[in-house]
């Protein structure tokens, strides 16, 4: 497979069965549901424990920071070894190093230092593993089914997040400390590389390399590829949008404190956003065919972040929760713009591209929740809420019609006639 697209199958309709009947998808899918809740506990467990060993709220912010931002600068380095190498074996081996990093920032009584450099390496990994996972995944599950099968992998993110944010605080006291829950997270990650090694089949080759030029032209393909592409930067673009539509997540506790709210109101609004997406994601591709569904994409993507912008507007904790759930619900467009993205791609360079989209959005989520910080910082956090989501249904209506928007052409010949 080089440069093809897949289309979806004209008969039937996909269903969840027959995505998860899948061998291969389901190691990786299993593989990644555990590990991504392990890195739940973990984010909370660094936050503990920074913040317990400094009690400061700049370099907890900092190191939560840090899940988010290096991989804008290693992605066009590392997400090209998943394009000239066996894309199953790069993905066991970066889940073996991502443990073995994780177990070293457990070790009782190492220096902070050490702790945020760990970290920064760890999740400079992350576009690799991208990468290679995702451009894996349509080989395994061809036409429609890739993209019910992203919606299958994207409503177990959203669980495991919302089971996160509502139980990670408890378990963590219940494991005794942060420590704990780092080991936890290093053995998570063991396990993926178990399952993936043992239900990902060998038998895929890695893409031909020997057309990609030198080293510095293959470590790049992915970047000028989205340049050249008008469609494939659009379709970047709007994933990278999803930055702004974050606030809600990064703003929960100072915006319950706005509403004079306890912790209660703090974990039902960080869940909020993730229930909405778990509910439109499933509705999206499990009630929707193929071809309507396409065209959800940019309905879905312009009606994000008008939600936070009401919700700006005489802030109260009911309202809030329902526009926080409808907003995540619009943001399933994400799973679309993903799942379009990656079946564009050319096989030959997918996971470079999919490293530069995975890396773009990792940062822009992390600039998100630096820019609604300092908003709300010299504002109040339900303004801060509103300008983000602004932005993001702006720079989302720009997108479209500067790069989706589709270009006049002279008329073709009746095909039917």
């Amino acid at each position: 497979m080089t440069g093809e697209r897949m289309t979806a199958p004209k008969t039937g309709r996909t269903r969840f069965r027959d995505v998860i009947g899948v061998g291969e998808f389901r190691a990786l899918w299993i593989a990644q549901a555990q590990s991504q809740l392990g890195d739940q506990l973990a984010r909370l467990a660094l936050a503990l424990l920074v913040f317990g060993r400094t009690s400061s709220a700049l370099l907890t912010a900092l190191v939560y920071s840090l899940t988010f931002l290096p991989p804008l600068l290693t992605s066009p380095l590392l997400s090209g070894l998943a394009d000239r190498f066996s894309r199953r074996t790069i993905i066991v081996v970066v889940e073996l190093a991502r443990g073995c990093l994780v177990a070293a920032m457990a070790i009782p009584g190492s220096p902070l230092a050490f702790v945020m450099v760990a970290l920064t390496a760890m999740v400079c990994l992350q576009p690799l593993f991208a990468g290679a996972r995702n451009a894996t995944l349509p080989e395994i599950l061809p036409g429609d089914r890739y993209q019910v099968g992203m919606g299958v992998v994207a409503m177990t993110d959203y669980v495991t997040q919302i089971v996160g944010f509502a139980g990670g605080g408890l378990v963590i006291g219940l494991l005794g400390g942060p420590r704990v829950a780092l080991t936890i997270d290093a053995l998570s990650f063991l396990a993926s590389a178990c399952l993936i090694g043992w239900g990902v089949g060998p038998h895929r080759p890695a893409p031909d390399a020997a057309a990609q030029g030198g080293t510095r032209a293959f470590a790049t393909a992915g970047i000028r590829l989205l340049v050249r592409d008008r469609r494939l930067a659009g379709l970047a673009g709007l994933i990278w949008l999803f930055g702004f539509f974050i606030a809600p997540e990064a703003l929960a506790a100072p915006y319950a404190h706005e509403l004079h709210s306890g912790s209660t109101a703090v974990g039902l609004l960080m869940a909020a956003d993730p229930v909405g997406a778990f509910a439109g994601t499933l509705l999206v591709t499990r009630l929707i065919p193929a071809e309507p569904r396409q065209r959800l994409m940019v309905p879905l993507a312009l009606a994000s972040g008008i939600p936070l912008v009401l919700s700006a507007v005489s802030p109260s904790l009911p309202r809030s929760l329902l526009l926080w759930t409808l907003n995540g619900v619009f943001t399933t467009y994400l799973v679309l713009a993903q799942a379009n993205f990656t079946v564009t791609v050319p096989n030959a360079v997918r996971a470079r591209a999919i490293g530069v989209a995975s890396a773009g959005l990792q940062t822009a989520q992390g600039l998100g929740v630096l820019l609604a910080g300092a908003i709300a910082q010299v504002s109040r956090p339900s303004l801060s809420v509103g300008v983000c989501g602004a932005a993001g249904a702006v720079g989302t209506a720009a997108i479209v019609l500067v790069l989706l928007r589709p270009r006049g052409h002279p008329a073709a010949p009746d095909a039917c006639g």
